[in-house]
């Protein structure tokens, strides 16, 4: 055997699963014993609209095939729900909306069977009650006794590329598949997103980034370039999976008092300096725009290394050099086409922490 066959054969032992032929039925009493969860994480990113909830209904009822869910196995036994979350929820609501704090599924937009239109579950007839009930779906059980890296790896692939979830909402819950170093990284996050300060000047930011964790995102962005710039090739996306990783795999040291302090005082520092419109684009002295992430990283961490000599300075010399600062071409030209350039990205950082401390000393 070669190495690279070992290297596979040892992976394959420590990925351990079971496929199981569940009823929807079955599903439905899982779930209202609490013996198949779906965290609220998830269900939070449960989007379908009703036809398209209705239109799966529709799938069940001509048994049209259904794709597979995946389930991990907990140390109690439970199932958690990873992969399948619309297709289950869809059932739950339309079986006992109560069970998922949803309203009553009414069928709309079935186009195959259109006499289901208008229907709820107590008034099919009771054939198509029980066809629903006793339709089964194949589910895949990552069993407890798998290695828990696997286990966020197979989150992270069966996850990422989808429409519904954002980069960040994936790294997120996947986070939570690593066990209780993922789950405290993740409620690190939570909590910095909601730091008052940290949230007054990011007050910019779009709600339709807000909707798909972008607040948290900007928090792991703050983290990764102050600490972890070299890790950056040119994909945010990856730079910020890659050091989430890093840490929440313990293969980086990461101090979560000292983390959190260094934050803090730093926004505590931008907000008293600069205010809402610490992050955006200036024409003049007006602010124009939302906020922009490569501002962001540059104004935040220049901040954060500047930040000895920034404390004592007035709030007005310290606001006209960034303002001044972000109109210069210089600045425009690290931050505006071919941003994510890695010698950009380093040049942004040093053009703040530089011209903050030229002003101040």
């Amino acid at each position: 055997m070669t190495t690279l066959e070992k290297q596979i054969d040892d992976k394959i032992g420590e990925v351990r699963t079971d496929a199981l032929d569940l009823s929807y039925g079955e599903i439905a009493n899982l779930h209202s014993n609490e013996e198949l969860v779906i965290d609220p994480d998830y269900q939070r990113l449960f989007r379908w609209t009703n036809e398209q909830r209705s239109r799966f209904i529709e799938s069940i009822l001509i048994e049209l095939p259904i794709p597979q869910i995946f389930v991990i196995e907990n140390d109690d036994g439970v199932y958690e729900l990873i992969d399948g979350l619309q297709r289950v929820s869809s059932v739950l609501q339309f079986l006992n909306p109560t069970s998922i704090s949803e309203d009553e599924l009414t069928l709309e937009g079935c186009g195959i069977i259109e006499g289901l239109n208008g229907k709820t579950f107590s008034n099919l007839p009771l054939s198509l009650k029980l066809r629903i009930k006793r339709s089964s779906l194949r589910a895949i059980v990552i069993k407890k006794q798998s290695k828990s890296f696997l286990r966020y790896e197979m989150f992270k692939r069966l996850n990422t590329g989808g429409a519904l979830l954002s980069p960040q909402e994936i790294r997120n819950c996947s986070a939570r598949m690593i066990g209780s170093v993922g789950i405290s990284f993740y409620a690190l996050l939570q909590e910095l997103a909601v730091y008052p300060n940290f949230k007054s000047t990011t007050a910019t930011l779009a709600q339709s980034d807000l909707d798909q964790k972008g607040d948290e995102e900007l928090v792991l962005r703050f983290l990764a370039t102050k600490n972890a710039a070299d890790m950056f090739k040119g994909s945010v996306r990856d730079w910020l999976t890659d050091y989430m990783e890093e840490v929440i795999l313990e293969r980086r040291q990461f101090n979560y008092e000292n983390e959190r302090a260094d934050f803090e005082k730093t926004f505590d520092l931008i907000s008293q300096k600069l205010g809402e419109t610490a992050f955006v684009k200036f024409r003049g002295k007006s602010p124009i725009g939302g906020l922009a992430p490569a501002y962001y990283e540059g104004i935040a961490v220049g901040f954060y290394k500047a930040r000895d000599i920034i404390v004592e300075q007035s709030t007005e010399k310290v606001k006209d050099t960034i303002v001044s600062l972000v109109q210069s071409s210089d600045f425009r030209e690290v931050t505006g086409p071919g941003a994510n350039a890695r010698t950009k990205f380093r040049k942004r950082i040093s053009l703040v922490e530089e011209a903050l401390r030229a002003a101040c000393s």
